[in-house]
């Protein structure tokens, strides 16, 4: 019989060649979507210190969007993915968009074997496991990232308001953005795991608004950046930045 963390890869990647057939491609084309992609790759590279001299591995890349925006920005980047339907699409957008510093391959992490890395990456991924999933991620992360490395995760937080606004406006709607198995992380648990393996860990806080709403209003570029701009002072009210919709993990190793 199979383990309970293959029953799990199993589901999520079920779910996942579904979403990437499809709903993926038009979603995260649209504006204000491209938007939020385009700021994730500026925090990306002001968070680990990226630039044109790293190589960057991004786990769990999807379709690639946000890679193939942060590519003109360092040596190369390789993005891993469970789902051969993501894959596929990302190296043909990568041939469109003529980016050449960027490829995308169907590999599990823990088999993935492909040199050191100055940066590894994670967008909205560690939520798709479980703690011993979380923990064995943890520390191949930790081996695959030359002295001095860094790794950086984005997800969403088990205090977010705007999850539990959400909930009670729009179920249905949140529903199709999310598995059976992913959960909301607790920052300061998930950051544990990561502590045994680096030198300096730290947790921050993203956003409130403008994440959840590119997702509810993926045209309207206008509103996310709106939101962007208040979500620039909650996430430094203390108190309230506790409630973010998601957090970052930054993880160095010694030098």
């Amino acid at each position: 019989m199979d383990s309970d963390q293959d029953k799990v890869l199993s589901r999520e990647l079920e779910y996942h060649e579904q979403l990437y057939s499809g709903f993926a491609q038009s979603h995260f084309a649209k504006p204000a979507v491209r938007a939020l992609r385009r700021h994730m790759v500026r925090r990306i590279l002001s968070k680990t210190g990226a630039g044109k001299h790293s190589r960057v591995l991004s786990i769990g890349c999807g379709i690639g969007d946000t890679e193939l925006l942060l590519a003109p920005h360092v040596e190369s980047v390789i993005g891993i993915d469970l789902s051969s339907a993501a894959i596929r699409q990302a190296n043909a957008d990568a041939i469109k968009q003529k980016v050449t510093n960027f490829s995308a391959r169907q590999a599990r992490l823990e088999e993935f074997n492909d040199g050191k890395f100055d940066t590894v990456i994670a967008i909205f991924f560690l939520h798709h496991l479980t703690d011993q999933m979380l923990a064995d991620c943890a520390a191949r992360i930790a081996a695959i990232l030359k002295p001095g490395g860094t790794f950086y995760a984005l997800d969403p937080s088990r205090y977010r308001l705007s999850g539990y606004i959400g909930e009670l406006l729009f179920p249905k709607l949140m529903a199709q953005y999310q598995t059976d198995d992913e959960r909301q992380l607790d920052p300061a648990f998930a950051a544990k795991f990561f502590t045994p393996h680096f030198a300096d860990t730290q947790t921050s806080f993203y956003d409130f608004v403008s994440t959840p709403l590119a997702g509810l209003f993926p045209s309207w570029a206008l509103g996310y950046r709106t939101a962007r701009l208040a979500d620039e002072l909650l996430i430094r009210t203390p108190g309230l930045k506790q409630l973010s919709s998601n957090f970052e993990i930054t993880a160095r190793l010694g030098g």
